[in-house]
C-alpha cells in the first residue's frame, strides 16, 4: 500500500508536533542509558529536553519534503517507514539544539526562547546552591558538554532511524559534510568578531557556513539522499536551498536587530549587544556617516541601554542597510523559487517546499 503525504492538509504545527513525539523517544531511550549513572547525568538530560522543545522546525521540515521531493509517488508509508523518517527528520533538530547550546555560551547570550540559556541556568543552579568554584565556568562546562553530547545523539538518531541502511549510510555521508561546514563557519564568526572588523563579502561567507547551508539546502540533500536522489537532483536541490538559506539567515539577522523581544525570545538588539558582524552591520558600516559608523563600530559587543539600541538601529536605518538587505532578502528568494519551478522534483513536494520557502523568509520571529 502506498500512502503519500496529502499536500491540501500540509499543518506544519502537526508536523512540528510529530518531531517533538520522536526527539521525545529517543530522549526517553537515553534517559535509561544514563539512569545508572546518577542524578546528575538526569540533569543533563533534562536540560537536553528543554533544549530540543519549541521553535519552528525548518530543518526537520526541509530534511522530509527533500524526501518527498525524490520518493514522490514511489513512496511507501507501510510498516513504521513514516516514523523512521520522522525520526531522521528529528536528527537535524538535535543538530539545531547543540549548535545552539554552544553558540549561546560563545556569545554570552543570556537567554534562549525566553528562557534562560543552558550555561545561565547551570551557574544559577551553582551559585544557588553554594557549591564550590566559580559558578560561570560550572555552567560554561555542563554547555560544552551537553552540546557534545546532543551533537553525539543527531549522529546515532540518523545513524539509527529505521530506513534502509544503504540510503542512511549516504545521508550520513552528507550529515558529516553538514557539521563540518556549520563547525567551521562558527569558529569564523568568532574569529571576525574578534578582529573587530568585517566587510559584506566576510559577513555572507560566515552567514552560508554558519547558518544557511545548515538550514536549507543540507536538510534537503539528507532528505533527498534518504530517498535514493541522483547527483543531479541534489544539484537542483541546492539551487533552491543555498539561496533560500541565504534569504532565511538575512532575516534573521533583521529581527536580532530590529525584532520584538516577545517573538523572538532574545533582548532588543541583541545581535548589537552581542557583537555579531552581519551582513547587515558591514553594510551600515560602509554606508553611514563616518561618525555614525564609528559610533556603531564603537558600540557593538558592549552593554548597552534600550536607548542606545534604539540609537545604533536608527544609525542602520537611515544608513539604508535595512532596507537593502530586505531587497536581498526578496531577490534570494526570488532566485530559490525560480530554481524550484524548474527543479525535477515531485509537483506535491514542490508545493509545499513553496510555502517553506515563504515561512522561512516572511517571519516576525
Amino acid at each position: 500500500m502506498t500512502e503519500r503525504p496529502d499536500v491540501t492538509a500540509w499543518d506544519q504545527d502537526a508536523f512540528r508536533a510529530r518531531v517533538q513525539v520522536a526527539l521525545d523517544g529517543f530522549l526517553d531511550e537515553q534517559a535509561h542509558r544514563v539512569a545508572p549513572i546518577g542524578d546528575d547525568a538526569l540533569r543533563l538530560l533534562a536540560e537536553a529536553r528543554t533544549a530540543t522543545s519549541g521553535g519552528k522546525r525548518f530543518r526537520a521540515a526541509f530534511c522530509y519534503w527533500g524526501f518527498h521531493a525524490v520518493a514522490g509517488s514511489s513512496y511507501d508509508a507501510t510498516g513504521g517507514q513514516d516514523d523512521a523518517l520522522l525520526r531522521a527528520c528529528a536528527s537535524l533538530e538535535l543538530l539545531h539544539a547543540s549548535a545552539l547550546v554552544h553558540d549561546d555560551y560563545m556569545d554570552a547570550s543570556d537567554t534562549r526562547r525566553g528562557r534562560p540559556a543552558t550555561h545561565r541556568g547551570f551557574e544559577t543552579e551553582h551559585r544557588r546552591h553554594g557549591w564550590r568554584g566559580d559558578p560561570g565556568q560550572y555552567g560554561a562546562s555542563a554547555a560544552i558538554l551537553l552540546g557534545d553530547l546532543l551533537l553525539s545523539w543527531s549522529d546515532e538518531l540518523l545513524r539509527r532511524c529505521g530506513l534502509p541502511l544503504e540510503r542512511v549510510v549516504g545521508a550520513l555521508d552528507v550529515f558529516d559534510r553538514c557539521r563540518s561546514e556549520v563547525i567551521s563557519g562558527q569558529f569564523l564568526d568568532v574569529s571576525v568578531q574578534a578582529r573587530g572588523a568585517a566587510d559584506v563579502d566576510a559577513a555572507m561567507t560566515v552567514l552560508r557556513y554558519k547558518s544557511a547551508k545548515y538550514s536549507v539546502e543540507r536538510p534537503l540533500h539528507i532528505g533527498a539522499t534518504l530517498a535514493g536522489a541522483t547527483a543531479d537532483q541534489l544539484v537542483q536541490l541546492s539551487a533552491f536551498g543555498l539561496p533560500l538559506g541565504e534569504a532565511f539567515q538575512l532575516r534573521d539577522d533583521l529581527l536580532g536587530v530590529f525584532g520584538d523581544p516577545s517573538t523572538t525570545g532574545k533582548p532588543a538588539g541583541d545581535d548589537l549587544v552581542e557583537g555579531k558582524r552581519t551582513v547587515l552591520v558591514a553594510l551600515a558600516l560602509d554606508a553611514a556617516p563616518p561618525a555614525d559608523a564609528a559610533r556603531l563600530d564603537a558600540a557593538l559587543g558592549s552593554h548597552l541601554t534600550a536607548a542606545e539600541v534604539t540609537e545604533l538601529r536608527t544609525i542602520i536605518d537611515d544608513s539604508g542597510a535595512r532596507h537593502q538587505v530586505e531587497q536581498v532578502i526578496a531577490q534570494l528568494a526570488s532566485t530559490a523559487t525560480a530554481a524550484l519551478a524548474k527543479a525535477d522534483v515531485d509537483p506535491p513536494a514542490r508545493d509545499v517546499l513553496l510555502k517553506l520557502a515563504t515561512a522561512a523568509t516572511v517571519r516576525a520571529g
